[in-house]
């Protein structure tokens, strides 16, 4: 395991020895030496043949082609080819028997081509994007091992967990066979969903069903030796398959450049480093791995200095929000819209007078109903800054990529913001025919696990409180807290719940209470008046208002409607008094007033018991 220090124990390191002996020596097929595999299939299968179709279907169509290409790597220095089936999953061909057939020509073709030259081939299987990857993967993983494959590589992987039962799988059939898995990370280290490399080689090594670990494609190889180095020591082989490089657009196509030189250099530095299985991905060809083949001969290892010390994992983050989790009182936070141009003057004179009637938090919500708003994160700040208010901005998913969103958390935590409400987002408006854009590369999950795992390796002084959404009207509510509960487990410290107007959802706010170990808010949100709550009712997702509290406020003054609706959600709030751990008070269209109606009934609820 890694040290704290970035170094390995002797004991370890002995361990590792006789794991990469076994791994890569595979029998007696591999000369002594790293493993090296190919380059890429896909990208230089069309600079072949200008056939821009899936490569995965030429195993069928085009045998021809695709072991000359197994060939042409083999020829160049490569032991251990992968079959031509990265993107063979049911993205590709729904109908498993024709499915089928695209993987047993590869594995044909693969093995047809190796045979005369002794490598090794790896049953080759890319990460999915689909909702039945994990499935997915465990039957492709066992029409594999019907073929007679031993030797399997998951990689381009985005997250762990789903290819765990295929692992487990394949070592109950196959206790001999090699499992390799491989993550693809930006070069900061994070994958597309968010996760950390750190995390998800710390996982994969703990799984004593994998063999090897490491990283391909997406970086280049000069951010993929940064990241390597970064660890200190691999307690098990470690995979380095980087692209070429960094690709241009020319005409509409994705182009890469020459550099066969640089990455056989940088592999060789990759190899130094302790990386022991090595190849290309996108853009490398059989030149690529010629030269990196013949540079990484002429390589030496870095001697390295082994202190022995205690285990490693992910650092405890400092938690600078522990006296806010830690609170007994009754926490209120207020929620404000940003304003639909660049004045902010209302927002920043309604949470200081919010804060002087004694509420704890302002929480800003991000561009609400998809209604694009001034940017949540710029106005917490200016209000923590000018109010002198704690703030929780809420951050979505529907408008922002992964870079979109660590560049907002950057900004915030240069701000001081150490809050942040993870949500999926509402839905983008439609407009006529045309499907709603939205962005929507991560959802509320993915979020949490992303702010967490940049707590734990960028915001280590300083790290996110992160808070979820719990919906209380969901119809189908055993779900929705599940939902929560894995909210919970991947990192969320608090959860705030939509409006609570009826009986059945103070009973799933009860619910709640009694499943979940967090800090729990509960949500009011005091209507306006009558045209408000009937605007709410028919036009907005998630809000129920039992008809006969709308039809309380027909017809009344707004000073009325204020009253009844001060005291209905007084009630609301008497109901689920000691569940809540604090209130999520909601402003109706700017009246402060009924805001500060309800949080004097709340706090009298504290003094007199309720």
């Amino acid at each position: 395991m890694i040290l704290s220090d970035g170094q390995l124990s002797h004991r370890t390191l002995h361990a590792c020895g006789i794991i990469k002996r076994k791994c890569l020596r595979g029998g007696d097929r591999v000369p002594a030496g790293p493993l090296f595999f190919d380059g890429a299939f896909g990208t230089y299968y069309l600079r072949l043949t200008g056939d821009e179709r899936p490569c995965e279907l030429a195993n069928r169509t085009d045998a021809q082609t695709v072991r000359k290409i197994h060939r042409e790597y083999l020829e160049a220095g490569s032991n251990a080819i992968k079959t031509n089936t990265f993107a063979a999953n049911p993205s590709l061909e729904a109908d498993p028997e024709r499915l089928y057939a695209v993987i047993k020509a590869g594995w044909e073709n693969a093995c047809a081509a190796a045979k005369p030259y002794g490598a090794r081939v790896f049953a080759d299987i890319g990460g999915s994007e689909l909702e039945t990857a994990a499935a997915d993967y465990e039957q492709i993983a066992g029409w594999f091992l019907s073929l007679g494959a031993k030797d399997f590589l998951f990689e381009t992987l985005a997250e762990y967990a789903l290819i765990v039962p295929a692992v487990e799988k394949i070592k109950k059939a196959a206790p001999d066979a090699s499992v390799f898995v491989s993550f693809a990370v930006s070069p900061d280290g994070y994958t597309r969903r968010g996760l950390h490399y750190r995390t998800l080689l710390g996982e994969a090594w703990e799984n004593g069903g994998i063999d090897a670990a490491g990283l391909n494609c997406v970086c280049g190889p000069s951010h993929m030796l940064k990241l390597a180095g970064s660890l200190g020591g691999f307690p098990k082989p470690f995979i380095a398959m980087p692209n070429a490089g960094y690709p241009s657009a020319i005409n509409g196509r994705v182009v890469f450049e020459d550099n066969a030189d640089y990455f056989a250099q940088k592999l060789a530095e990759l190899y130094e480093t302790g990386a022991d299985i090595l190849g290309g991905c996108c853009g490398s060809t059989p030149r690529h791995i010629a030269l990196a083949s013949e540079r990484v001969r002429r390589a030496e290892r870095r001697e390295k200095t082994v202190q022995p010390s205690g285990q490693h994992g992910i650092s405890e983050t400092r938690r600078k929000n522990t006296d806010f989790l830690a609170r007994t009182d009754k926490v209120i936070a207020v929620e404000l819209d940003p304003p639909l141009d660049y004045d902010c003057s209302f927002l920043l004179s309604a949470s200081a007078s919010l804060k002087a009637d004694g509420a704890d938090m302002i929480t800003i919500a991000d561009s609400p109903l998809s209604r694009p708003r001034a940017d949540s994160v710029m106005m917490a700040a200016r209000i923590r800054r000018e109010a002198g208010i704690e703030v929780l901005p809420h951050i979505t998913c529907r408008d922002r990529n992964q870079n979109a969103l660590k560049a907002s958390l950057l900004g915030a935590a240069s701000e001081g913001i150490s809050r942040i409400l993870a949500l999926t987002g509402d839905p983008p408006i439609q407009t006529g025919g045309r499907k709603p854009d939205g962005v929507f590369s991560f959802n509320s999950y993915d979020l949490i696990s992303f702010i967490e795992s940049l707590n734990d390796e960028l915001f280590t002084e300083n790290p996110f409180l992160v808070a979820g959404a719990l919906n209380v009207n969901a119809v189908n509510f055993p779900a929705e807290l599940a939902r929560a509960q894995r909210k919970v487990a991947l990192g969320a410290k608090m959860l705030f719940s939509q409006p609570i107007f009826s009986r059945e959802a103070v009973e799933n706010f009860r619910a709640a209470r009694a499943a979940l170990g967090c800090k729990l808010f509960a949500g009011i949100l005091p209507v306006a008046g009558y045209r408000n709550a009937v605007f709410l009712a028919n036009e907005v997702s998630g809000i129920e208002i039992p008809p006969d509290v709308v039809e309380r406020l027909r017809d009344k003054t707004p000073e009325e409607a204020a009253e009844i609706s001060i005291a209905y959600s007084a009630g609301i709030a008497r109901q689920i008094y000691d569940e809540a751990d604090g209130f999520y008070i909601m402003t109706p269209l700017r009246r402060v007033a009924i805001v500060r109606g309800l949080m004097r009934e709340i706090k009298k609820m504290g003094e007199t018991g309720r």
